[in-house]
């Protein structure tokens, strides 16, 4: 069947695409609109994932063709900086050689087997060999996988139903942990969400960000974003992580990390190295599978091998252990050295000062947090005071809708939601960077127009 949106490539259109005549992307063929719309006529809203849809910052979203390094092309041809790099999934640059090379050499084998593999064993190996608390390490699917196994892996192992979360953290797509629960003060959770009953979310409580609550003897696990980058990257105050292991161990309930965004992104031990607290579980994703989808979690051997097939508690996967995805994995960890997580600090900082001096200059209010290797905007009045969930919600949405639509006339692509992190990789050169901060000075002064006029 002749696909009328996408026709076969030609050599002036497409050869920079880098289409062929029987594998076209589409890119100079279609416009992002056309894309979209015939997206929204198979997909609900045009998207796998709702942020990608632009409710938040208005307008619809561009139709990638292609990647590479740090930058992104669309559909008609547009390439803009990419600050969002798969929100944290890719963190040596899009297309890195390390990555590619290494699926294609995987492929060859096949795509997925149903039965154990040496990849599976070895990514299992790098993790426990950088992440101590790791003993052991089982593989799966997403980060919403990894979170609601760990869940089910401690109320197994504890006997009791009851956990405990952090307005403003998010852990994924997982039924007990979409909540909402309201602020200031300690309360059972709500469905944060249509579809989830009640009591799906009836043992979960939810309790301030970066405040140790008082446990009791019903509570099977706390599960804290160490840095919690979905309200625009918040430090843990001194103490809190420290307080929250030793209030876990004083009832005996197990401590979970979700290390999905930090775990290899803020360094090779992620941020229980970083703050030196060793949680009972640990919950990865985005970073070991180089860009292709997976998950895991890892924790101590006595609790891990209570998962089956040694344990009661269930977990199985059909691509457990995708050979592509572990392939790209061990690719990518095996790129992330010392050094290279030192660059990356430092590109942090310096994109994070540069972007706080061009809005400065143009009069355009926004913070610019950094944590290690991960950055963060807030906008507005809460520029500069986040610690927790209340502060977060206090960011000038309007604002940064503005700044992002600015940004992206300027070719900046930023993730469209006021709480999402900025992401520096490998890819962004010091070259790189400057444009950006270049870039970022005209988007400023835009948005200040824009919002006054």
């Amino acid at each position: 069947m002749v696909d009328t949106l996408i026709p076969p490539c030609d050599a002036t259109r497409c050869a920079a695409a880098g289409c062929t005549p029987t594998v076209c992307v589409g890119a100079g063929v279609a416009s992002n609109a056309e894309m979209f719309d015939r997206s929204k006529r198979a997909i609900p809203g045009g998207v796998n994932s709702s942020i990608r849809a632009f409710k938040a910052v208005g307008g619809e979203p561009y139709v990638v063709a292609r990647a590479n390094g740090a930058t992104i092309t669309d559909v008609e041809g547009t390439t803009y900086f990419d600050l969002v790099q798969s929100y944290g999934a890719v963190i040596l640059g899009h297309a890195h050689p390390a990555i590619t090379q290494a699926v294609t050499a995987a492929v060859g084998d096949g795509t997925s087997y149903g039965a154990p593999t040496p990849r599976e064993m070895k990514l299992a190996e790098a993790i426990s060999e950088r992440v101590p608390s790791c003993e052991r390490v089982r593989l799966m699917n997403s980060g919403t996988e990894a979170t609601s196994t760990a869940v089910r892996l401690a109320r197994g192992v504890t006997g009791r139903d009851r956990i405990v979360t952090f307005a403003g953290n998010f852990h994924g797509a997982t039924d007990a942990l979409l909540v909402a629960g309201g602020s200031g003060v300690a309360t059972l959770g709500l469905p944060g969400t249509a579809g989830v009953p009640n009591g799906a979310v009836a043992e979960t409580m939810v309790v301030p960000y970066n405040i140790v609550p008082e446990l009791d003897d019903q509570v099977a696990a706390v599960i804290v974003e160490p840095v919690a980058a979905n309200m625009g990257v918040v430090a843990p105050v001194p103490g809190f992580l420290s307080g929250l292991r030793a209030e876990c161990d004083r009832v005996g309930a197990l401590l979970i990390f979700d290390e999905v965004i930090t775990g290899f992104r803020l360094g090779s031990g992620g941020a229980q190295a970083k703050y030196d607290v060793r949680p009972d579980i640990t919950c990865f994703g985005k970073v070991i599978g180089g860009g292709l989808p997976i998950g895991s979690i890892g924790g101590r051997a006595d609790i891990m091998e209570r998962l089956s097939p040694l344990g009661p508690v269930f977990h199985a996967g059909t691509l457990s252990g995708n050979p592509l995805a572990t392939a790209a994995g061990l690719a990518a960890l095996g790129q992330l050295t010392d050094d290279v997580y030192m660059e990356l600090m430092a590109r942090a900082r310096h994109l994070a000062a540069g972007m706080r001096d061009a809005c400065v200059s143009e009069g355009f209010v926004a913070s610019f947090p950094v944590v290690g290797t991960l950055m963060g905007m807030v906008c507005g009045s809460a520029a500069g005071s986040v610690q927790n969930f209340d502060d977060a919600k206090r960011t000038d949405e309007a604002a940064y809708a503005a700044f992002f639509q600015a940004m992206l006339a300027e070719g900046v692509a930023m993730a469209p939601g006021a709480y999402e992190a900025i992401f520096v990789g490998v890819g962004h050169t010091d070259d790189v960077l400057d444009a950006i901060v270049a870039k970022t000075a005209v988007a400023a002064r835009t948005a200040v127009a824009a919002l006054t006029g």
